[in-house]
């Protein structure tokens, strides 16, 4: 009986795999959703009712495991590299002629390339032993990354045995996990309905869903992948990048049927002409295309520089500029007072999501650019994540267009509105406007500073309307009987939202500094004075005098510094603080930190962050960040639309980090 149950089991097993393959990898199912739903519910009764005959790498097993207490380092046998990249056809004819030169090809002839879409997503590392999945890990600075095993196995596409008998006792494949379009938009529909910040991109939605402790979210999330290679190809017996991908693809993993081997470098040129005209086609982001030498033993032969192989490239694509008229300027205030102009457009969709807000920066840009009311303009996604108005577009003009005029009171509570000389900026006078007590809440409780999950610009201003919050140290006093019954606030979020305000008691001082919006204050900033101080008593006493003498504060800043914990209001709202048990923690030193003494210079826009951003993270681990390039430079951050410094680190032999591989250095 037990042997007949045993043989039921594994039969519903094999056939619910061989369904997945081809669903997943041939995409060429041969039954309906709901018979697959029905043979896997039969198989699921069948193991709740025979818990002996359990099996991790049965296919109902995609969450097995309980949420981590965090993740374990993961040594990489064989580094995972990632890719130089180049932005024009000049550089792509570089590789070309360096492939040449080392392989000793003649420069008339053709070499052969496998050339693939380059998936926006994360790369990571599977291992399997015996045929069987038994490490996940993240691709992290390509020698060391994280143990996710467990989020890994639940990606629907990932095999738990591969197919066949024929593969190696040790099989490392690697690939991109990525997230569909379709889904990044349901994920960030339900998360603005729950009054939570949405993801800025699918990449980021991505690493941040595989870095979760909790498989279930990751599972819900609906991850994909391509498999793109293998550590060791040379053990499947192939001979050619494109005979492993087709071997891969027989072992049950799942490739990109865009994939294709081109004769020379102007065919590869061409393939990427192709896709860049008609990405938006596909149901995911690619931001570029991949061209590899065909030939494993060529691959050999070129060999690889510290961080990425001489054998392939990634040819990335320019910014997308879109086309749509500017219908108003409206003007917002910031925490500081400050008043923001930005466009209201035609909705357009551009770099892969739908614009109809788009920032002017401030009055001078307006006028610089000559951007009006009625315009047709040119639209950006500024790393392809802010929308941004490049400029008109003149010839368009009907001569009803109207010039803006900055207002010289506030839009929100009527208060002048000043520019100091010498600033770009003008500033809501007001200190108790309403707006900028909304926005000094947000940016207090946001990124950067508190960063408490739950609290976005919805929710606070929920509880705003409730009069239940009124400044930052309002939120410190906040209880689940007093948010439960709100809007969106049911038993679980009204939980895990107090738990979160308990955590945040224990801030690091510089992220609080910055989180309090003082004039001239940022992260860089707030991390010097915190390092510094070490407490915020100590910066609460310090004179100007004290303040200019720490290195890179200069006069103003000093002065702004010591005005703003002078005030009264100031006193009064750190007060409150510390009787709610709010207690700043130092920042640890970056001593021993793999960055520390090594130089960063960025170029061109950043599509995850600023660029002040990044370079905050650097200084953070003991890194530098000058403006320049130069013989002492150890890497250059290469963003899109890079600028001149990447043709003088060229020149200069200076180390070149796409976004992917800096993120990854600094630990994602």
């Amino acid at each position: 009986m037990t042997e007949a149950i045993l043989g039921r089991i594994e039969r519903l097993r094999s056939e619910i795999r061989d369904h997945n393959y081809r669903y997943y990898v041939l995409n060429d199912p041969t039954i309906s959703d709901a018979e697959y739903d029905s043979l896997f519910r039969r198989l699921v009764e069948l193991e709740d009712r025979y818990p002996q005959f359990r099996d991790p790498n049965s296919p109902t097993q995609r969450v097995g495991s309980p949420p981590a207490g965090g993740f374990t380092r993961h040594q990489h046998e064989t580094p995972m590299l990632s890719l130089a990249n180049v932005f024009d056809d000049e550089g792509l004819l570089d590789f070309d002629r360096r492939v040449k030169e080392t392989l000793q090809v003649d420069p008339s002839d053709d070499v052969e390339y496998e050339v693939e879409l380059k998936i926006d997503g994360l790369a990571v590392s599977l291992i399997y032993e015996n045929g069987e999945l038994v490490t996940g890990s993240t691709r992290g600075d390509g020698y060391v990354g994280e143990d996710v095993t467990s989020n890994l196995r639940t990606i629907r596409p990932i095999p738990f045995k591969v197919l066949g008998d024929a593969y190696p006792d040790t099989l490392e494949v690697r690939g991109e996990a990525y997230m569909v379009k379709s889904e990044f938009d349901r994920i960030n529909r339900a998360r603005s309905s729950a009054g939570e910040e949405p993801f800025s991109n699918p990449r980021n939605a991505a690493a941040g869903s595989i870095r979760q402790l909790d498989p279930e979210i990751t599972y819900d999330r609906r991850l994909n992948i391509f498999i793109y290679g293998s550590a060791r190809p040379a053990s499947l017996g192939i001979s050619t990048h494109y005979q492993l991908l087709s071997r891969l693809r027989e072992l049950g993993f799942r490739t990109n049927p865009h994939n294709r081997v081109c004769m020379g470098i102007d065919e590869v040129a061409e393939y990427k002409r192709y896709w860049e005209d008609n990405r938006d086609d596909l149901d995911y982001e690619i931001d570029g295309v991949v061209a590899k030498v065909n030939s494993i033993a060529g691959q050999r032969v070129l060999g690889a520089v510290s961080r990425s192989p001489r054998w392939a490239i990634a040819y990335k694509f320019p910014e997308e500029i879109a086309v749509t008229r500017m219908k108003d300027v409206m003007v917002s205030v910031g925490s500081t007072g400050v008043l923001t102009p930005f466009a209201v457009l035609d909705p357009v969709f551009v770099s892969g999501a739908t614009v109809s807000l788009a920032t002017l920066h401030n009055e001078d840009d307006i006028k610089r650019k000559d951007v009006r009311i009625g315009d047709l303009v040119r639209v950006k996604r500024a790393g392809e994540v802010i929308p941004e108005v490049v400029g008109p577009v003149v010839e368009a003009r009907t001569g009803d267009e109207e010039v803006f005029e900055m207002p010289e009171k506030c839009p929100v509570c009527g208060a002048d509105a000043v520019r100091a000389p010498g600033e770009a900026a003008r500033y809501c006078t007001s200190y108790d406007c309403p707006a900028r007590s909304f926005q000094r809440i947000v940016r207090f409780v946001g990124r950067g500073a508190l960063d408490i999950t739950g609290l976005g610009e919805r929710t606070v201003s929920m509880l705003m309307k409730e009069d239940l919050v009124s400044d930052a140290a309002d939120i410190f006093y906040l209880s689940k009987e007093r948010v439960i019954g709100l809007r969106g606030m049911g038993e679980k979020r009204s939980s895990s939202l107090i738990e979160e305000i308990e955590r945040s008691r224990r801030p690091r001082l510089d992220k609080l500094l910055f989180g309090l919006g003082i004039m001239g204050v940022g992260d860089h900033v707030a991390l010097i004075l915190a390092r510094e101080f070490r407490s915020l008593e100590e910066i609460e006493s310090a004179s100007r005098e004290q303040l200019e003498a720490v290195p890179e504060i200069g006069p103003t800043t000093a002065e702004s510094v010591h005005e703003y914990f002078s005030r009264p209001t100031t006193k009064r709202l750190l007060e409150k603080m510390r009787a709610a048990g709010v207690r700043p923690v130092a920042p640890e030193e970056p001593r021993g930190s793999r960055l520390a003494g090594r130089s960063f210079v960025f170029t061109g826009s950043l599509r995850s962050m600023s660029r002040r951003r990044a370079q905050s993270i650097v200084r953070e681990m003991g890194g530098r960040t000058p403006s320049t390039i130069s013989s002492s430079t150890d890497y250059l951050v290469v963003g899109s639309s890079p600028g001149s410094k990447l043709r003088k680190a060229t020149q200069l032999g200076v180390e070149i980090l796409d976004e992917d591989e800096f993120l990854d250095l600094v630990g994602g």
